[in-house]
């Protein structure tokens, strides 16, 4: 425990160094890699060999094919582990709900004791002075609660990425996943789509729609001195959250 202490302090002064040097000079593009790292693990994939037909065989020195090349009639599309194909993403939805509530109860309850053994003249006694037995208890009560809602939300992006095939299910369908970043000055623009897509899904171009993608994530958003600002600062982003009024 002591030694995770001491590693957390370690770390500590360098992970606010990295946010000052985000600050000062914008942020850093992440490196470029395989995304596989990206997808989870649990996922039953093929091995290579076994993801598409053996690789073509060497060709005899009279061959006028060169090794390696593809084929004129064979299928271009994705269909290995680290294929490229290209997502169309076209998100035109809008959605607009309205609802309202409103209730009201109103009740009342009188009571009186005008004869009890005798006794209602001794209670007089007993209780405050102008006791009248005929209006022992009188109750009254209201409430009401009235509530409205609404959402009217629109969003639309219209955005083209290269994802990379990362694994192929034993069914046929493949795993994809790609990302993108772009830097506009001090402010970094990301875009990040993964899922499931059928590989009869694709197109002659080498193309998928976002509308056909199982299990689809796409991510679009950013980080900079432009969405620092518009973003809520954390410690009135926690009152907000956790506050019972």
């Amino acid at each position: 425990m002591r030694l995770r202490l001491l590693a957390l302090a370690a770390l500590a002064p360098l992970a606010a160094c990295s946010t000052v040097s985000e600050a000062v000079r914008g942020p850093e593009l992440a490196p470029v890699g395989y995304p596989a790292a990206l997808v989870p693990r649990d996922q039953n994939i093929l091995p290579l060999a076994s993801a598409r037909e053996p690789l073509p065989q060497p060709a005899s020195a009279n061959s006028l094919w060169r090794t390696g090349a593809r084929a004129f009639f064979n299928d271009q599309r994705a269909s290995r582990i680290g294929d490229i194909l290209t997502v169309q993403i076209d998100i035109d939805d809008s959605a607009k709900t309205t609802n309202a509530t409103s209730s009201s109860r109103t009740s009342g309850v009188t009571a009186g004791v005008p004869h009890f053994l005798g006794l209602e003249t001794s209670l007089g006694k007993i209780l405050p002075g102008a006791f009248d037995p005929a209006n022992a208890i009188e109750t009254n009560s209201s409430s009401s609660n009235a509530g409205a809602g609404q959402v009217n939300r629109s969003e639309k992006i219209s955005l083209t990425i290269a994802a990379v095939v990362t694994g192929v299910l034993p069914n046929g369908n493949m795993m994809i996943q790609g990302t993108q970043e772009v830097r506009t000055n001090t402010d970094l623009r990301s875009l990040t789509v993964a899922g499931i897509v059928r590989p009869e899904d694709i197109s002659s171009a080498n193309t998928v729609r976002h509308t056909q993608i199982a299990e689809a994530r796409i991510s679009y958003g950013g980080r900079g001195d432009i969405s620092r600002v518009q973003k809520t600062p954390a410690g009135q982003s926690l009152v907000e959250r956790f506050s019972p009024f």
